[in-house]
């Protein structure tokens, strides 16, 4: 081997290391977390971190709709929450950004088959927080039709909102909200993607509380719940990939 070829392959041995290093570190064992890393972290700082924590069940009664709560323990400065699901043909489940809230999320999600389900954290010095749990399905939960559209009566209930807050002792609120939505993925035969494409919590100065991107695999009729830095009343506002608009107020809890 000539000295241009050993010092190539040399380079390419040290670009591969953090990758294979981070990939056999993932406590979680997952196949796909060196696809995950390069994919959705380049060039980032990435730790796993046990103050992330990702709640689920072991398995996956129903592939269409798997609750999922995911929150930080002890981790301050979140600015961003990425949830991801490694072996689902659409990796990535929502995007969360807490503006004034507490990073903490609970959803309903599609689980297409067995996979890791993570919560990744950046903070305001760019690093990564990774937390996650393996949750076992039957799965096809992704490529099944959604059931509302089959129904004739679900174009006129399109974007409903239901909400509910209830207040707490400092000042903040829970915030739990339904949207009208068949959220399809698009990989049922014949079917379009059709999904909500982002949600905006703001109080009634108009000020951002929360925002959210919901992705394919969010479950239809999907249903949020936040915790806010906030108390009164609110505004919900969303939009989907076709270009649909919703919007509601949800009042002040009674005191």
């Amino acid at each position: 081997m000539n000295t241009i070829s050993k010092t190539l392959a040399l380079m390419l041995l040290v670009l591969a290391m953090p990758a294979a290093a981070a990939a056999s570190d993932d406590p979680l064992d997952s196949s796909q977390w060196r696809y995950m890393l390069r994919q959705y972290f380049p060039d980032a700082k990435v730790v796993f971190d046990d103050r992330v924590r990702v709640v689920a069940p072991d398995y996956a009664e129903d592939s269409l709709a798997t609750p999922v709560q995911v929150r930080a323990e002890g981790l301050e400065d979140v600015e961003r929450v990425l949830v991801l699901a490694d072996h689902s043909p659409i990796n990535p489940v929502l995007d969360y950004y807490p503006v004034r809230a507490a990073p903490a999320i609970g959803f309903h999600f599609k689980v297409q088959q067995a996979t890791p389900i993570r919560a990744a954290m950046r903070t305001a010095d760019g690093t990564w927080h990774v937390g996650g749990v393996w949750v076992d399905a039957e799965g096809g939960g992704c490529t099944a039709p959604s059931v509302g559209s089959a129904s004739p009566l679900w174009e006129s209930r399109l974007g409903e909102v239901e909400g509910r807050l209830w207040a707490r002792g400092d000042r903040s609120q829970r915030l739990k909200f339904r949207v009208v939505h068949p959220m399809d993925t698009g990989l049922a035969a014949g079917i379009p993607a059709f999904f909500i494409r982002s949600v905006t919590v703001s109080d009634a100065d108009g000020r951002t509380l929360a925002r959210l991107e919901p992705d394919e695999p969010v479950a239809e009729n999907p249903v949020f719940a936040l915790d806010l830095k906030h108390a009164g009343a609110v505004t919900v506002e969303g939009r989907d990939n076709n270009g649909n608009v919703f919007s509601a107020r949800i009042p002040a809890p009674a005191s």
